[in-house]
Parts: structure tokens; sequence; C-alpha cells
């Protein structure tokens, strides 16, 4: 079942979006050659809980981390560890979520380390992009089947894939809630948008192909041919008003 969100309800979540938005905005800032992934991760729990919320993430069907930290060809659910340290030309994907008063903000980032390769940059430019083409088709009245198709598009017309193995979601009193919401469809499918759909949409990017594998350790998903992944995220509300995007601080990030 589909919740959807009243305008009190959205604007819990517009707090918990902030928090989780600045959250990610600590953790650009600390990124650098020589940095833990574990490093990372205190940066983004100390930034959560000062604001008085929790990450969301933390014993999340038993996640050890606050974050999601996954390195070139992780595709997502790297586990920040004092042993992986950032090296000069990586690309990192931190994913965050946090919640206060009874709702939840998710939103991730994939951030070059020092100086990356053109291709690795282009790759992170082309998969933030295919997220905008995507919620430009998030109007009422639309079906999820159109943003999905025009994320897929955009990234397919720029040589890429798009992971079709894991998806994004509703996103509010939980971190999962329904619906599902695929990086890829078919234009006119799927259900109908509605004012009050709260969505957590992330488009997953593979230079090469879309295959993707989980190691050993249940969590991290790599690229199963060892190509370089991107990852980006944002919470959104669809109201009669437009798109709120709940975790977008900064324009350029």
């Amino acid at each position: 079942m589909i919740r959807l969100k009243n305008s009190e309800q959205i604007k819990a979540m517009i707090v918990a979006g902030r928090i989780t938005g600045e959250a990610l905005l600590r953790a650009r800032d600390a990124v650098r050659p020589g940095i833990s992934t574990w490093e990372l991760d205190r940066v983004v729990r100390e930034s959560i809980e000062n604001a008085g919320a929790k990450p969301t993430f933390l014993g999340y069907g038993g996640f050890p981390g606050s974050a999601c930290v996954s390195i070139n060809d992780e595709v997502i659910h790297g586990i920040p560890s004092k042993k992986r340290f950032l090296e000069e030309g990586d690309i990192v994907k931190i994913d965050v979520g946090a919640s206060i008063g009874g709702y939840t903000g998710d939103a991730a980032r994939t951030i070059p380390v020092g100086k990356v390769s053109d291709e690795a940059m282009r790759l992170i430019e082309v998969t933030r992009e295919s997220f905008f083409r995507g919620i430009a088709e998030l109007k009422i009245g639309n079906r999820l089947g159109d943003v999905g198709h025009a994320i897929d598009a955009y990234v397919v017309q720029n040589g890429y894939s798009t992971v079709k193995r894991y998806v994004g979601h509703g996103v509010g009193q939980e971190l999962h809630e329904s619906p599902d919401v695929p990086n890829f469809g078919t234009p006119g499918r799927g259900p109908r948008l509605c004012a009050g759909m709260t969505l957590a949409i992330e488009p997953m990017v593979n230079i090469g192909k879309e295959d993707v594998r989980e190691l050993s350790d249940g969590w991290t998903v790599k690229t199963a041919d060892h190509s370089l992944s991107a990852h980006y995220e944002n919470s959104v509300a669809l109201t009669s008003d437009g798109v709120i995007n709940l975790t977008l601080l900064d324009q350029t990030f």
C-alpha cells in the first residue's frame, strides 16, 4: 500500500531530509585521499546525531554502519571499515539516512577523490543528470514508468547501463515503503503519480554491463564485470504545487 503524506507529514519529512542532506555535505567535505571509510561513517553519524536525529541505516537489517560507503566498482551497501582507505582517483558512493520525528530521509552521492579520470567524472555527471531527467517526469497524473523510462533512456543514450536488480522506493515513516521505483520502465505504465507520494529516486549506473553480484559479507554489491559504478539519490515529495526535493541542499551536488 502506498502511504500518501499530508502537508504536516511532508513538513516532518523536510526536517529529516535536511538533516540527511547536511550529513552528505559533511561527508563530501571530509573526502580526501587517505581517509578511511570508517572515518567517513563517523562524520556522517556525528552530523546526524548532533542534529538530534538517528542514523537510519545503523542496525537496519543488521547493517553495522551509519552510512553505506562504496568505492569504484562497488555499486551500493559498502560496509565502513578502519582498514579501507580512499586513494587518489577513486570514486566513492556515500548513502545516508536520518530519522527524526517519526520520519526518515534517504540520499546518496558519488564523490571524486582528488583528481579522477575524465571517464569517471563523466559517469558521475551522467548519473546525476539521469536523476533530474527522471524527476522531470514526476508529475501528478503521470506513471512511475514515465520516471524510470526517462532515467534509463538518458543512461543508455550516454553509453552506460542502468542497474535493474536494485531500485528506488517509497520513503517516509519507514526507510523502505511502497512503491518500488525502478530506474527503468515503460511510459504510461506502473502506479499513477499523485499528490502526497514521497519517493527515494536513486539511479545506479555502470560504465559496463548492468549485471551485479553480492559479496559474501551479505551487503556489498559490485559490478559483475568490475566496471565503475555511480549512484545518485534524493528523497522527494510530490505535491499539488510540484516536487519538493527533500535532501538536496547544494544545487551543484
